[in-house]
Order: structure tokens, then sequence, then C-alpha cells
């Protein structure tokens, strides 16, 4: 394809999230060769939070400031019925928000048109025009979506061209278990931009963490771990940062283990290279990962990094003993067994934060972009072969449903099959 118009459908340019962030980064990388437009289903305040490149331009449907007229608008006041109910933004969603997509896209332009949640995509599969290639990213896992939700995406995304997961244990989770016929599912990382005027502390003695105050981010097992950490290792510090429910727990936790001068919580930081550059390493305990951004973004710092070898990131991001350790899921002692050893051990953990800022250039924009290039290019080629195999798998559901019907229709005889009174 040459220089295409690529449209990205957003929650809320306007807002800060991870989503957001990386929806950003790939729509600026893409701008250099294409006509790129961001479209925010909500707008609630004047300026985005996030820094959007010039090149790009960024319509939001619904006006939710302050004085707006849409506050006022009927269909404001009503809940949304084609944005489904099963996504949990689903309360954030009106019925003003429905028809302003549907106006939006019927008239859209686009060459490319990029869902980046499962409703959104809902939308995209409902309004976006058949000649645009049409396709789903999915920011989280498969297995993170209820089953509800999942039955509505099965539905929605065989009208798709493609789904795009961020890791190929993602994209072959959806090919076993969502019957997509015609559809293209493939992985692609996201865009993890080099920071800029980071400069390392080599002689810091501390261990970050960053993520959302969870229960699934497992900050409670980094605790403990760290707790046998700075028994041995009394002059290292742990500083968790970010922001959440369970902040006052894990502050609890803390407290109780009589750890206040080992472990801080720093409450959020954006950007968080600036505060990974002062760490020796950087660790996730998580039970699962969509993607594992803190990992990339501690390796382009050219820090090592310690995961859970939880699903479904860190494996495709860590090589173990290389760049990083991968320790077993739940298992404070081997975390904090990964930690003493890098600790104790300078020259391997600066030869594996080398190796970590070497790994890192995997998510450069460049060879993202091509990726993403060679994805449009294979989708627009195969058109007719994935409309062929779409209409095949439909006419196969037919009759079987038919057969079905049949079986179970009065009369049948189950000794000679055909229906009493037919020929």
């Amino acid at each position: 394809m040459g220089r295409s118009k690529v449209v990205f459908l957003l929650h809320n340019a306007y807002a800060i999230g991870g989503t957001v962030r990386t929806t950003l980064n790939l729509a600026s990388a893409l701008a250099e060769r294409h006509d790129v437009e961001i479209v925010s289903m909500r707008r609630h305040r004047d300026e985005p939070r996030f820094t959007i490149d010039p090149r790009i331009t960024v319509v939001p449907l619904v006006d939710e400031r302050d004085g707006s007229e849409d506050l006022a608008h009927p269909d404001y006041a009503l809940p949304a019925t084609d944005f489904p109910t099963s996504d949990r933004r689903y309360g954030q969603y009106t019925r003003l928000t429905d028809l302003r997509a549907r106006d939006y896209l019927t008239h859209s332009t686009a060459d490319v048109v990029i869902g980046t949640r499962p409703g959104i995509n809902v939308y995209v599969s409902l309004f976006a025009p058949r000649r645009a290639l049409r396709i789903a990213q999915e920011h989280l896992r498969h297995d993170a979506h209820t089953k509800r939700l999942r039955g509505v995406l099965a539905r929605h995304y065989r009208r798709l061209d493609a789904v795009v997961t961020t890791t190929e244990a993602d994209a072959e989770v959806y090919r076993q278990r969502m019957t997509l016929p015609g559809v293209r599912v493939a992985a692609v990382p996201n865009i993890v931009p080099a920071p800029e005027g980071i400069t390392r502390d080599e002689t810091t003695k501390v261990v970050a963490a960053a993520g959302r105050l969870v229960p699934g981010k497992r900050f409670d097992l980094l605790i403990e771990a760290f707790s046998a950490v700075a028994s041995k290792e009394p002059d290292w510090q742990l500083r968790i940062y970010g922001g959440g429910p369970q902040r006052d727990h894990l502050q609890d936790l803390v407290d109780g283990l009589g750890l206040s001068g080992h472990i801080r919580l720093m409450g959020p930081r954006t950007p968080m290279e600036a505060e990974f550059a002062k760490a020796a390493l950087v660790v996730s305990a998580s039970d699962a990962e969509s993607f594992g951004m803190t990992l990339v973004e501690a390796m382009r710092c050219g820090v090592p990094v310690i995961s859970t070898d939880c699903p479904l990131g860190p494996a495709e991001i860590i090589t173990e003993g290389v760049d990083g350790r991968l320790v077993p899921v739940g298992d404070a002692r081997s975390l904090a067994e990964a930690m003493l050893d890098l600790i104790t051990d300078e020259p391997l953990r600066r030869a594996m934060g080398e190796a970590a800022l070497a790994s890192s250039h995997r998510y450069d924009a460049e060879p993202i972009v091509d990726r993403y290039e060679s994805l449009f290019a294979e989708l627009a080629s195969t058109r007719g072969r994935r409309a062929w195999a779409r209409g095949r798998a439909r006419a196969a559901g037919w009759a079987r449903r038919r057969a079905r019907k049949l079986r179970t229709l009065p009369g049948r005889s189950r000794a000679t099959g055909p229906l009493q009174g037919l020929p």
C-alpha cells in the first residue's frame, strides 16, 4: 500500500493510560508515511494529557467538558445500544456516542480503521466502510475478557479483516478459542520509544517496580520477597511506583513487616524512564500481563529486569539469563533469590543491563511500522480469498443449523431417518 489514511478509534485521547500512550506512539510513527487521524469517543478536558504529534488530526465525538451542548443532548441521557453492555466501559457510553460513532464511520474516507478496545471494535465491525481495512487491536489478554464479552466479540470480529494482539502467545489463544474464518490474527508488539535525556546511575542500590496497585500485580508478593533481600542486603531499597486501590493495604504490609526504611510507595510518575534510570533492577511480580510495558521501558534504560514467567508477555520480552530473569509465578523465594543474584554480582548486573538495552531495539518505531504496513498490504491482497473463506464458513454453518433443525422436527423416524410423509 502507498500513502493511506489510517484512523484510530480511542476511548479517550485526552486521558492518561497505557492504550492511549501506545496508540499515540504508533500513530506518530505511521504519520511519517501516512495521513493519520485519531477519533476520541470522549473529550473531558481542553488539552490532551499526552503530547500529540502535530501531524495527527484529533476528532472528538462527544464533548463532556463543563458547559458543553452535548451534555444537554437528549441522546446523551440514553444508554448505548450498539456499544456492548459486557464491555466494562459501558457506563461511559451513551446513545449519543453510538450515533456519533456511526455517523463518523459511515462517512469516513479511511483506508484503514483500527479500534483499540473491545466495545470500540464492535463499532468498527458494525459501521466502518467495507472498502476500508477493518482491524481490532486487543490490548488486553483474551482470557482477561469475561465469557459474555468473548461471545459478543466472536460474533462481531468475524466481520473484520484482522485482530492484532501484542504477543504471539495471545494471538495463538485467539486462533484456538475464537473461530474467525477469513480474519487474520496477528501479533505486533507495542512501540516503546527510546527515552531522551536519561542518565543511568551506576552506583544506585535501588530496586524499582511500577504499575497499578491492584491485586493482579502482586506487589504484596514483591514486598514479601524483598523482606528476604533487605535482611541480607540492608543498604538496598525497593521503590514501588503507581497508584490504585491497594495502596493502604500495601503500606500496612510494609509497616507490619518493619520495612518502612527499606520499601517506599512512591505514587504515580510519568514518564517512568527517569525513575527506572535511578534503579539497578526493575522487577515485576504479576500473575498475568497482556504485554509488559514497564519491562521494556526499563530495558530501554539499560536496566536488567526480573519478572514472573506469567502469561503472556514477559517470556516474549525477556531472554532468560541474558537480559533478565524469569521466575515462577507466585514464588516469593525464587523472586528474592533472583534479586539477590543480581544485587551481589555487579559484573552480571552490568552485562545484563547492556544486553537489555541492545534487546530493546526490537521495540523501535521502524520495525513495528514495517510490520503494520506488511499487514495492511497482506490484508489488501487477500481480500477475495478471505471473503471466500468467510462465505464458505457461513454456508457450512447454515447447513449444520439446517441439519439440526431437520433432526428435531416431529415425525422423524429414528430407524429410517427420513421424515414421515416425505418421498
